[in-house]
């Protein structure tokens, strides 16, 4: 029959809101998943096998592909089809997306199509479940897939049934499957380490597997982030080439699988690690995987970004497009050795410069075992009278009659040997039988697989918000990760549900929370970026990008970062000269310039600033907050990577209207005098013309005729040079529209 695919629209004219379904296994069904531009199209085959055809660039019409010819056993014994959701069993040779051992023993399965439904969820959503299931054994696979059609994103996960007589051993399985044909194949992903955060690489791939992937349980993304660009034919390219960006929405252990098989195809296989993590389910229970996050691009890996981007201000984080508050953070001005006036003081401080909020760091809790170093305290949330006479309700009333909002950290997950909480409940530490504790920044971990600990975690912060009703802003913070697992709640033989119960307590914890208090700002923090994923940036307004506030570090562990995560979420402090981590000294103007390309704040003790260092603050503060809604709220241009060792970088943030635009450059080297600093600048109305302002400016600026008027086209096309040739040497030009 001929199928036009634009069903799906045809339903959205009509009004319709309903699922349509089919269910009879026919050899000339297709199934495609759509959004403006992209395209997934999975086809049925005369075996019941539903196979995945194509992701890319959208189609006029699918039915081409019901003429396509599969050879499912071929003599040499191997399968060139790509099945939509590998299993384990018959000739599949590939790492499969499903390894099973069912009730009678059996290991191997085998999935076909059974029916499919799609189901129109709004104007810009429609979902896509494909449920399979094994012709001798009962169980039943849904595959589900969210088109989000203006972002052109697609998520997808997976949820497989029990309806045996007996338990069944789930051994692997993973959210998505992806195959890719080319003839080269080029992966960039990140590696990371504690105030290293995001460190881009990229590989070519080569015949057999490689692995992203982490068994830390938590701080996952300290290792490496579960998230990656492929880029086809040639390395990454900033507006050019086939370009397909995945992440796992998971933050705990995961595996993404890369392998280029016998045929030269690249079999993408992505989920929750299988290490240590066998699932055991019994008759009619169901496990849902978490889901994968993707994007196609035709036009090189910015736009790709720009699709992500504007999915997660939309719907993968906390109040996305309401603009973020410049933040004082308390830690590196104060560290814990402070007392009401010293935060006082910082408040009067902050206020006079124009920051919007104050946060209060580690050190404010803790009475038997007060909070003054981070050795005791760590699950006492009640406020260290000594340190405190007057109470969190004193402070955050000061902030407020100053004129700014008042925040307040936590890590409500640890507990600290030496604390009330440990004392009490030494059932609720994760730990391995009868070995010892290890003991990571004199803390240990809650097992947040026990109800009862996520209880005492929604209460927590409960009570700690209930301090004032003053408090706007959490800072939430982890500081470990997961060593000797084991719990005391969960059954001797399902010890290996803790990696999975774990997070999906937290997610529970996190649930609540914010069912509780859905205008409250909480960051999302984990000794820096640890656990910086899709999965829990859904229940946050932003995140601590790294410890490292290095503004010379921080240019390229954030140009990685914003390549997923928008710059809106990206904290971003200007820090104290000399640098507490590198020991750099830095000039003030380079260290703002690089924290207004994020979410601008502080990290510093404002009585250490000179009164022209607090002057020259004040003045970029007001400049931040005039093109904040550019920086937060518009697209995302790279124009020169950091990483390519030329000693440059520079970014452009354009307004979606185009009628604003905020350029960024910074010289990383001594660049000497034939070697200068030249850019086309990108993402502008070419029919617009655009007056040059430089913002920061000091001396005689960079640019040679600041207060110019240049078309679009031109700038896109000749572009512009800038004065920057030695370290540190940084510049903020800004593009008004003139009518």
């Amino acid at each position: 029959m001929l199928l036009e695919k634009r069903l799906i629209t045809l339903n959205l004219l009509l009004g319709c809101l309903t699922a349509t379904a089919q269910t009879n296994a026919t050899s000339d069904t297709q199934i495609n998943v759509t959004t403006d531009h992209t395209e997934m199209v999975f086809s049925v085959i005369p075996s019941g096998k539903v196979v995945y055809n194509y992701y890319g660039e959208k189609f006029t019409h699918i039915t081409p592909f019901l003429s396509r010819q599969y050879h499912e056993q071929p003599s040499n014994g191997a399968t060139s089809i790509c099945e939509i959701y590998p299993a384990y069993g018959g000739i599949c040779a590939i790492n499969p997306a499903l390894k099973l051992t069912h009730a009678d023993g059996v290991q191997t399965t085998e999935l076909v199509y059974d029916s499919y439904k799609q189901q129109i969820l709004d104007n810009n959503r429609t979902q896509t479940t494909i449920t399979l299931k094994d012709p001798l054994y009962a169980i039943s696979m849904d595959v589900v897939y969210t088109a989000y059609r203006k972002e052109n994103v697609i998520t997808q996960h997976s949820t497989i049934t029990n309806h045996e007589n007996g338990r069944i051993d789930v051994e692997q399985i993973a959210s998505a499957y992806l195959p890719i044909y080319a003839d080269n194949y080029y992966l960039t992903h990140f590696h990371s380490n504690h105030m290293a955060e995001m460190q881009l690489i990229e590989d070519k791939l080569t015949s057999g597997i490689k692995d992203i992937e982490n068994k830390r349980g938590l701080q996952t993304t300290f290792t490496a982030n579960p998230a990656f660009m492929l880029s086809l034919e040639h390395p990454l390219q900033e507006e050019t080439g086939d370009v397909y960006a995945g992440a796992l929405a998971w933050s705990g252990n995961y595996k993404i699988t890369f392998e280029i098989d016998e045929y030269s195809r690249l079999n993408v296989v992505s989920g929750i690690n299988d290490f240590a993590s066998t699932y055991y389910l019994e008759k009619n229970e169901s496990l849902t995987t978490p889901e994968m996050v993707w994007t196609y691009s035709n036009a090189g890996s910015g736009e790709a970004s720009r699709n992500l981007h504007n999915w997660i201000r939309q719907y993968n984080m906390a109040h996305g497009n309401q603009l973020r508050d410049i933040v004082l953070n308390s830690w590196e001005g104060a560290y814990m050795d402070f007392d009401e006036k010293t935060l006082t003081d910082m408040m009067d401080d902050a206020a006079s410069i124009g920051v919007e909020t104050f946060v209060l760091d580690d050190g404010w809790f803790g009475n038997k075992y007060p909070r003054n170093t981070d050795h005791q305290g760590l699950g006492d949330w009640q406020t260290n009278r000594q340190k405190l006479p007057h109470g969190i309700d004193y402070l955050a009333r000061y902030a407020v009659n100053k004129g700014l909002k008042f925040g307040i950290w936590i890590e409500p997950e640890m507990v600290n040997p030496k604390s009330k909480l440990a004392e009490q409940h030494p059932e609720w530490i994760v730990k391995s039988g009868k070995r010892d504790l290890i003991e990571m920044r004199q803390q240990l971990l809650l097992d947040l697989s026990n109800p009862e600990v996520q209880d005492f975690v929604v209460k927590t912060f409960d009570e700690v918000v209930a301090l004032s009703d003053k408090i706007s802003y959490i800072k939430w913070d982890a500081n470990r990760y997961v060593a000797n697992f084991g719990s005391e709640y969960l059954p001797k033989d399902k010890q290996s549900h803790f990696w999975i119960k774990y997070i999906k307590g937290l997610y529970s914890v996190y649930d609540r929370i914010r069912a509780k208090h859905p205008d409250i700002v909480i960051q999302l923090c984990s000794s820096g970026g640890g656990r910086l994923d899709m999965g829990a940036l859904k229940y946050h307004d932003e995140f601590w990008t790294s410890d490292n506030t290095c503004a010379m570090d921080r240019i390229f562990i954030q140009y990685s970062t914003n390549l997923f995560y928008p710059s809106i979420a990206t904290a971003a402090h200007v820090s104290a000269t000399r640098n507490h981590q590198t020991g750099l000294i830095i000039p003030l103007k380079f260290r703002f310039d690089v924290a207004m390309m994020g979410r601008l704040g502080m990290e510093l003790q404002p009585k250490q600033m000179s009164s022209e260092e607090k002057q020259f603050a004040a003045t970029a503060i007001q400049t931040y907050k005039e093109i904040r809604p550019t920086i937060q709220l518009g697209d995302l241009y790279r124009l020169k990577n950091p990483y390519e060792g030329y000693g440059w970088a520079s970014q452009m943030h354009v307004a979606k209207d185009k009628k604003q635009a905020v350029l960024f450059a910074f010289s990383l080297k001594f660049h000497t005098r034939t070697h200068f600093f030249q850019t086309r600048l990108k993402g502008l109305d070419s029919n617009k013309r655009y007056k040059i302002t430089e913002l920061n400016k000091q001396g005689n600026g960079t640019f040679h005729t600041d207060g110019a008027i240049y078309p679009g086209d031109y700038l896109m096309n000749a572009g512009i040079s800038l004065s920057i040739s030695n370290p540190y040497d940084s510049a903020v030009i800004l593009l008004t529209e003139v009518e």
